[in-house]
């Protein structure tokens, strides 16, 4: 499959919304169902991330957007909020490939690390983390942001199965030449 990363526009944002309803099915196969369940950002939301430079999309041949991401800065962090691919192109590092268009974003702001929150257990999200070289921040490591969005994960609900926030140091540029 050919395609890229870029910036996310505003005619992409439906169809996010369309990735993460997509994605958010697998979560029920695992017995989640208020994560599969539950309603992707809003137009209006994923407007400010686009408007803001901070939502990026891995499109498909015909410019399609099969996969996303959005990111925030969380106490001088670049902070992950959400990544989706959907399922028909799962397996295929798209996520990866946005992860490394977050690292590329958070070292030119100067951020020396990317923190996100993630399900420790779901094979797609804390597990898969920790081999692209993130660790799990104990309670004591938590900045006072990642607490904040701790707890409002756990306010939604999200707590019901084991959750921990993680970060990786921003990889200096790989030598050209």
């Amino acid at each position: 499959m050919t395609g890229v990363v870029r910036e996310a526009r505003h005619d992409d944002l439906s169809a996010l919304r369309d990735v993460e309803r997509a994605a958010g099915h697998l979560f029920a196969r695992l017995g989640m169902d208020l994560v599969a369940d539950d309603e992707p950002p809003s137009l209006e939301t994923l407007r400010e991330y686009a408007d803001g430079g901070r939502a990026w999309v891995r499109t498909d041949d015909l410019d399609r957007p099969v996969a996303y991401l959005l990111a925030a800065e969380v106490d001088g962090c670049a902070h992950l909020e959400q990544v989706s691919v959907h399922p028909d192109h799962a397996g295929r590092r798209l996520g990866q490939e946005l992860l490394s268009r977050l690292e590329q974003w958070a070292r030119g702001r100067h951020l020396p690390a990317i923190t996100l929150t993630t399900y420790t257990d779901v094979p797609w999200n804390g597990p898969y983390y920790q081999r692209l070289g993130f660790r799990v921040l104990t309670d004591a490591e938590l900045s006072p942001g990642l607490r904040r969005v701790r707890r409002a994960e756990a306010d939604h609900g999200l707590d019901r199965w084991p959750r921990a926030a993680m970060r990786r140091e921003v990889r200096p540029p790989a030598p050209s030449g």
